[in-house]
Parts: C-alpha cells; sequence; structure tokens
C-alpha cells in the first residue's frame, strides 16, 4: 500500500466505525456518524483513505466480487488499495470501507489497512458451509415463528423451537429468545398464553409444580427397613388409621385403652438418620407435593411401604407395622397427665371418615370421639379459633377432572383432635427434657369483637389470622388454643414432623440430640422448600379448576356472599371451593345465596370469572 498520513478529511475506522479527521494536532479530532466528536491518539484509529471524505459519501457501499478476488489470489498477500481495486475497480472512500466491512466479515479475507492475506480454501469451505447452515436456520426460525404467529404450527417439527418458550412457562429460565422475537413480554404467564394459543399445550399441561421448583416425581434416595431394634407389642390394642377415602401413605393411627390414649406415628426416622441421603433429599422438598394428578413424595414410595401404618407394599393389610407411639396417660377430664414415647409394634385397621362416623356410637368407637369433644371444649376455653369453610377434592386422571365437595365428618374432626393432643404432649415431653424441637405457634390475631356467623363469619376470621411460625422456641399458638404445640403426626409428608421424630430417637437411645443451632438450620432450609409445595399446591388447585370450567361456559353455580368490596362482593362457591370477586347487581347481606354464571377463564393468570 502507497504510504499515507492521517490529514484533514481522511478517513479512518474508529472503534470499527468510520470516521473522518477533522483536526491534525498532538491527538486527532473526528467526527463520527451521528455528528459526535472525539479526540483521540494516532494508534486508537485506522487510516483507510487519505480522503477527501465526507461521512455522507459512505451512505450507499458498492457490491463487488469478493469471492472472484480471493479465488485469483490464491494465498497471497496484497495491499489495501490493490484489493479493493481488484475487487471494486477503484480506491475511493466508499471502496475502501467497503472492503473493510469485507474484512470484519472475515470470510475471504483477514488483517488490516497495512496488509490483507487471503484466508485457507479450507477455512473459507468450513466459513461458507456454516453460515449457509445459519441462513438456512434462520429461513427455518422465521418461518416457525410465523406459524406461531398464525396458530398453524406442525408437530413434531416445530416441537424444537418452543423449547425456550416451555423453559420460560415452567418457569426454569427467565428469557425466551422467542417471546423476544415476537415482541412480547418475557414472562412465564405470556409464555403459557402462547403455548395454549397455538396447540402447543393444553389445559392439561400444569406448569405451576416446575414454576414454584418442586419435582414432579416422589424422591430416588432408597429408605432402608427398620432397623433391628427393641420395640413394645401392641398388637393386643385395636388400633385404626382414618383417613380420606383418597388417601395412600396413612401414617398416624389411633387407639384408647381404658383411660390411655395412644397415637402411634409412622416411623421413618428409624431408618432416616440426620444428615443421610434420604433425610437430605427429604429437607430439600420440605413436604409432600399432593397434586390433582398425584403425589410427589418426600420420602421414596418404598418408604411409604415400609412405613405407613396398615398400608405394605402399597395395600391395605392387615399386618404390623413398626411405629413411634405416643402413650398418653388420661385424667378424668381426659386433660394428659402423663407422655411417654416408645418404638412399638402396631396392628392397624384402615378406614375412611365415613365408615368411622358411620361407628361413632359404638363402644369401639365412642371413647374416641368423647375425648375429642372435651379436648375442643378445652381448646375453645383457651381461646382457640375454629374456622370451617368449604372444601373439595379435586383429581384427575386421564385428562378426566373430578371436582367433589368435601363432606363435614365428625370423625375427621374426631382425629383432628387426637393428632393435636400428640402434638400438645410432645412439645411438652421435649420441653421437659431440654431437646432442641420445632415447636410450632401462632401469634394473637385481632378478632372482631362480633364475627359473622356461617361462611362470612369463617371467612371474616380467617382474614384475621396470623401464619404460623416454627422455631426452637416454645410459644403460644393462638389459632389452636393452646400454650404449647409441634407437630409429630405425619413424618412421611413434612420433614419438620421427620425432624421431631428424630430428636425424639436421639435421646431414647442415649444419644445427644441435634444442637438448637443444627435444628434452626434444618428448619430454615426445609420450610423454605415447604413453602414452594404450599404455593405449587395453590397454583395447581386453581389450575385444575379452570381446567374443569374451561368447556363449561354458561354454566350455574351457588354461591355465598361473604363480603362486599366496594362496587364488588366476594363470593364463595362451595362446590368448587372456589373464592371469587363478582359484579353483583342486587343487594346482598353476608351469607345470602347468589346464582353465578361462569363466563371465563384466563389460565396463565389463573382467574376464573362469573358474572351474576
Amino acid at each position: 500500500m502507497i504510504p499515507m498520513s492521517i490529514k484533514e478529511k481522511s478517513l479512518v475506522i474508529y472503534k470499527n466505525k468510520p470516521a473522518i479527521a477533522t483536526e491534525i494536532a498532538e491527538k486527532i479530532s473526528i467526527s463520527v456518524v451521528g455528528g459526535d466528536k472525539f479526540k483521540v491518539r494516532e494508534k486508537d484509529i485506522e487510516l483507510i483513505h487519505p480522503g477527501p471524505c465526507a461521512l455522507s459519501d459512505l451512505a450507499e457501499l458498492p457490491k463487488g466480487d469478493v469471492r472472484g478476488a480471493w479465488e485469483l489470489l490464491e494465498g497471497e498477500k496484497t495491499a489495501f488499495n490493490e484489493l479493493a481495486e481488484l475487487i471494486y475497480g477503484e480506491y475511493t472512500p466508499k471502496t475502501a470501507f467497503a472492503l473493510y466491512a469485507e474484512l470484519l466479515d472475515g470470510v475471504y479475507f483477514s488483517g488490516n489497512a497495512v496488509e490483507i492475506k487471503t484466508r485457507a480454501p479450507e477455512e473459507v469451505e468450513s466459513e461458507e458451509k456454516k453460515r449457509g447452515e445459519k441462513q438456512k436456520g434462520q429461513i427455518e426460525r422465521d418461518a416457525f415463528l410465523e406459524r406461531f404467529r398464525t396458530k398453524t404450527l406442525v408437530f413434531p417439527g416445530d416441537k424444537k423451537f418452543l423449547q425456550d418458550v416451555e423453559a420460560l412457562a415452567y418457569g426454569q429460565t427467565s428469557k425466551s429468545r422467542t417471546l423476544k422475537d415476537m415482541g412480547k413480554p418475557e414472562t412465564p404467564e405470556e409464555a403459557h398464553k402462547l403455548l395454549l394459543d397455538s396447540g402447543a399445550w393444553t389445559i392439561f399441561v400444569n406448569p405451576h409444580p416446575q414454576r414454584y421448583g418442586c419435582a414432579l416425581a416422589s424422591a430416588k434416595t432408597p429408605v432402608p427397613p427398620p432397623p433391628d431394634e427393641e420395640r413394645v407389642d401392641l398388637t393386643r390394642l385395636s388400633s385404626f388409621a382414618i383417613d380420606n377415602a383418597w388417601s395412600t401413605d396413612p401414617d398416624d393411627a389411633i387407639a384408647i385403652e381404658r383411660n390411655i390414649l395412644f397415637v402411634h406415628i409412622a416411623d421413618p426416622a428409624a431408618s432416616i438418620m440426620p444428615d443421610g441421603p434420604a433425610d437430605k433429599e427429604a429437607r430439600g422438598r420440605g413436604a409432600t407435593l399432593y397434586l390433582p394428578e398425584g403425589a410427589s413424595r418426600m420420602i421414596g414410595e418404598e418408604g411409604v411401604s415400609l412405613f405407613a401404618l396398615g398400608y405394605r407394599n402399597g395395600a391395605d393389610t392387615a399386618g404390623i407395622s413398626p411405629a413411634l407411639t405416643f402413650k398418653m396417660t388420661l385424667n378424668s377430664d381426659f386433660s394428659v397427665v402423663e407422655t411417654d414415647i416408645f418404638p412399638s409394634w402396631v396392628k392397624v385397621t384402615r378406614l375412611t371418615y365415613e365408615k368411622a362416623d358411620e361407628k361413632a356410637d359404638s363402644p369401639e368407637f365412642a371413647p374416641f370421639f368423647a375425648f375429642a369433644e372435651a379436648n375442643c371444649k378445652r381448646r375453645q376455653q383457651s381461646g382457640a379459633v375454629s374456622i370451617d369453610l368449604p372444601e373439595v377434592h379435586i383429581s384427575v386422571c386421564e385428562k378426566k377432572i373430578s371436582i367433589e365437595p368435601v363432606k363435614l365428618s365428625r370423625a375427621a374432626s374426631m382425629v383432628q383432635e387426637c393428632m393435636l393432643i400428640a402434638g400438645e404432649s410432645a412439645a411438652r415431653w421435649s420441653l421437659q427434657r431440654k431437646i432442641p424441637f420445632p415447636f410450632v405457634s401462632q401469634g394473637m390475631s385481632d378478632l372482631p369483637k362480633n364475627p359473622l356467623p356461617g361462611l362470612a363469619g369463617a371467612y371474616q376470621l380467617r382474614r384475621c389470622m396470623r401464619p404460623r411460625v416454627l422455631s426452637t422456641k416454645s410459644a403460644d399458638h393462638f389459632g389452636l388454643g393452646l400454650a404449647v404445640y409441634t407437630q409429630v403426626t405425619s413424618p412421611l409428608r413434612r420433614y419438620t414432623d421427620l425432624l421431631a421424630h428424630q430428636q425424639i430417637r436421639l435421646f431414647l437411645h442415649g444419644e445427644k440430640p441435634l444442637s438448637e443451632e443444627e435444628v434452626l438450620i434444618r428448619l430454615a432450609a426445609s420450610e423454605a422448600a415447604a413453602l414452594a409445595v404450599v404455593h405449587a399446591e395453590r397454583a395447581s388447585r386453581v389450575h385444575w379448576t379452570a381446567a374443569y370450567l374451561f368447556d363449561k361456559k354458561k354454566s350455574v353455580w351457588e354461591g355465598v356472599m361473604v363480603e362486599k368490596k366496594g362496587d364488588k362482593s366476594v363470593v364463595l362457591i362451595p362446590d368448587l371451593g372456589v373464592e371469587t370477586q363478582a359484579l353483583i347487581r342486587s343487594e346482598l347481606e353476608p351469607n345470602e345465596k347468589i346464582r353465578l354464571v361462569f363466563s371465563s377463564v384466563k389460565m396463565p393468570e389463573g382467574e376464573i370469572l362469573f358474572n351474576q
């Protein structure tokens, strides 16, 4: 290349962009596209044409036979100005910048304004192939985006293009190239909406568990069989595991003998050691995830077969089960005089709440109900708050969604009282022995002086209740009317219950229980995971309710008005377990019934809309 020096109106390159030298001094003044001016050192710019040149001259660049020039040179080195003349027929500011653009592109040539090298044939062939594939890929992608916009996707071919959209809908990423290319907000809800609208997903895809980071499969870590240890033989007792008909992991049973109430609890802590593999996986999950489409268990399925009471190998049996028994000696007023906790063998019969209700007045079951009535009365006298709101059971099987109201059951309330007394007694037992323990408390709520009756009153009370608190410090549980409380009756379902069992067992075996700090660390980790489970379960229930109603436009449902909110009213629909806000034209009093018409759902947003 002919030696050149920078002078005014020379064409230079600054940060790979064209610029014009406007003043030559110790530092060179340059002007760039857009009108900005800079003072730069000579080494910061590259001279590609002596000028004179104006940036407007570069508005339209010439085209030349770049590949032909590359083939002609056959690996030789060449000067910048000579290559410009070879490709474009002349060396001008326009052709100089056009050539520089080709150098940046880097397919056929590399180098700078001083010297240029031709790239080897194998390099060019590889680059051309790569760019050809990229261009083909972009053409395919552009065609996919058009099909996505027009809801004409073709499967299974288009599935590969949807991976980033599905990842965003599942909450596995916060970005989506596809949504960005379509000018859509990059949110899980928008991704979900597009997948539904395009036909890529149906209403039977529930993204919420994964969105909250919950595993869809049960725990995989093997749980060993219970060790060979001394257990008290309680198989003489008539012990009953009473639960909903759909329960598949019974982890508590009750028995009564004269003035002694026995609460038998599944004993997975016999095999799951603190900080062992199964313990760590259970802690990471926090709790079993119960979805309408199935359960994702905190402890592996084999753990349920080994430890669920009266439920060996996935079937009801009359077999003997290992348990951790909470033996509570009762006073004449049914208060607990003494609590003893020990491993046991129990023979458990499973019953549904309905079957137990039928036996409520029998000699075998009447003592349970008498105890429950007395314990409930005791708690109420201590300020316990009773909130009865309608519940439903949602199940999904082979794309069939079922929603069934849960009937009120005396047996369910009775079992609850037995579990509460076991939790209260376990808390007192651990306090007496100074064992660091996961206590559950609830602060005092500011309740209305004259709460409304019926559903409106229950709704009113629920809104006043404070959240529960898990801590190693015991405190009152306001809602239950208990001065001290913990949860120990679901170690197959809740990690904090398993942790409590581990502490009990360490003490019973004469070993040092975990320290308060160790318990707190485990509580923090498991509760964070358990909170995600709660959110996933709640969002999933809304999702499946919306899916159930999806094809039931204009169906009529009976609701109960529970609260007035501005120009809208909060209405509970007991048969759906739904709380909704509706614009009601007539004036209603709390607890009045109203007929609502289902209008539409917004599944990605979890909104179910009704009109009067």
